[in-house]
């Protein structure tokens, strides 16, 4: 489950980071219309969810790591350094709130990710479709047990994590900027 959200960050980051291209986002929307399909099989151990995550978590693989991520993964870093919290777990908590936080200035890439999902946005504004798109990570997270909050996360380390995650290398490619109080409110939205 922790692994397979990763991999779906890795395709929506990819997706919506500054430094996305043509050939990136075909690797991207591939990627995440086959880890939606396939992460909750992979979670039951069938054949048909463990192949489609293999191949899914490789082709996002394939365009991020040309592209580069953004304030997702620099948070998750962070939360991984220093609360041990697994890598994919703290992606995977991060990603509705960093999605949310990007949607002003990417609407229209997070609507193509919701079809990729296979969200049927006809009739939805691009607005909506990206609100849509957001719903449904939130609720594939949901479905393989990912939880909301990290544990031991406490207001007095909240101005340190913001530091620590803009000094991130994957800081730099998210398509909105952020100040070091927008991160630490980012970061607020996981504590328990």
């Amino acid at each position: 489950a922790a692994t397979g959200m990763d991999a779906l960050t890795h395709a929506i980051e990819g997706y919506i980071t500054k430094g996305h291209c043509t050939i990136s986002d075909m690797f991207h929307l591939e990627a995440i219309k086959l880890i939606s399909e396939s992460l909750r099989g992979a979670v039951q151990n069938t054949p048909e969810g463990r192949e489609g995550m293999a191949l899914g978590q490789y082709i996002a693989g394939m365009g991020f790591s040309n592209v580069g991520l953004g304030i997702d993964h620099s948070m998750a870093h962070t939360l991984s350094a220093h609360y041990d919290t697994p890598h994919g777990v703290a992606c995977a908590m991060l990603l509705p709130i960093a999605m949310e936080f990007n949607k002003p200035v990417v609407a229209d890439r997070l609507a193509d990710v919701a079809r990729a999902m296979g969200v049927d946005t006809t009739g939805m504004s691009t607005e909506e479709a990206a609100d849509a798109a957001i719903a449904a990570v939130r609720q594939l997270s949901e479905d393989v047990e990912i939880p909301k909050t990290c544990a031991g996360l406490i207001e007095g380390d909240l101005e340190q994590l913001a530091c620590d995650a803009m000094a991130d290398a994957c800081f730099p490619g998210n398509p909105r900027e952020a100040d070091h109080d927008q991160v630490v409110e980012l970061f607020r939205k996981i504590m328990a």
